[in-house]
């Protein structure tokens, strides 16, 4: 049942990161190189908050047990600070790099765009931050024991596996919102990426009373998942670009479009070789050609 209980809620934490991870990223050496320095840049704002947490609880009085609570949310605040602020370092490395990949290119184009590193600088903070978050968690996960059997909740491992992928998730959309903000130099975007970190992080000292925290935290997940849509320039027409079929227009008729028999309509195999090319494009993170 231990050995169950854990591969589920790896799965379930790291599956779909693992699979964006072998489709985006593992294709392109110097995708791996910002996941990789990403994973670095936070495991560096995570040694910083810890030894802000560690001086100060041994500067406080170990007895009180209200001042301890309250330091743990002051090192869980400082971290999303801290986290944000080497978010903000690592756009700048990047750009700085941007610039000389550019250089030394032969069209004098980056081969990567900011969106893309943008995307793959806020995987590898999920990341890390996912696995930081819940590998001890799946370590007790195996045994020997049951959850539960003392009267706790018995939902603790999978919600957990829950708040991991959403916290991947949450990563992902902020490094591409906080990208885009900093060099359009939307202030205002960044203080809601801020506070809906600070707001997650918080979020989740309701635990053990997982209704109120893990509904709440999924759908400041699916809103930015669509901020982060269209900030990368998504739209309602890619989306439709990206399906396997789509209707013809409402006006046209028989003989009207190439391909029609009979009065109903049959798309023509130069639009499907351009929709799958588009496909192709949008898999690679690339940013479509507009018509």
């Amino acid at each position: 049942m231990g050995a169950a209980v854990f591969f589920g809620c790896t799965f379930i934490a790291f599956g779909p990161a693992f699979a964006l991870f072998l489709l985006t990223v593992a294709v392109d050496p110097l995708r791996v190189i910002i996941l990789v320095a990403g994973a670095f840049f936070w495991l560096v704002s995570l040694l910083l908050a810890s030894l802000i947490w560690f001086i100060s609880v041994h500067l406080s009085d170990p007895e009180d047990s209200k001042l301890q609570y309250g330091l743990l949310v002051f090192g869980a605040a400082v971290s999303v600070l801290l986290q944000e602020a080497f978010r903000f370092a690592y756009f700048k490395l990047l750009k700085k790099a941007d610039e000389g990949l550019a250089m030394i290119s032969e069209d004098g184009r980056s081969p990567i765009s900011l969106k893309q590193m943008a995307y793959v600088s806020g995987l590898s903070f999920g990341i890390i931050s996912g696995v930081f978050s819940v590998i001890n968690i799946l370590a007790d996960s195996i045994g020997p024991g049951i959850i539960g059997i003392h009267g706790d909740s018995p939902y603790y491992f999978i919600t957990s596996a829950f708040l991991t992928m959403a916290v991947v998730f949450l990563h992902t959309f902020w490094g591409v919102i906080f990208f885009d903000a900093c060099e359009k130099r939307r202030f205002w975007s960044l203080g809601l990426v801020v506070a809906s970190h600070l707001i997650t992080s918080g979020l989740t000292f309701l635990n053990p009373w997982y209704e109120a925290s893990l509904v709440p935290i999924y759908i400041i997940t699916v809103s930015m998942g669509i901020w982060a849509f269209f900030t990368a320039g998504g739209s309602l027409r890619t989306i439709l670009l990206c399906l396997p079929c789509k209707d013809p227009p409402a006006s046209s008729q028989a003989g009207d479009v190439p391909g029609s028999l009979g009065g109903r309509w049959k798309p023509s195999l130069q639009g499907k070789e351009e929709e799958n090319s588009r496909v192709m494009v949008y898999s690679a993170l690339q940013v479509p050609v507009e018509d």
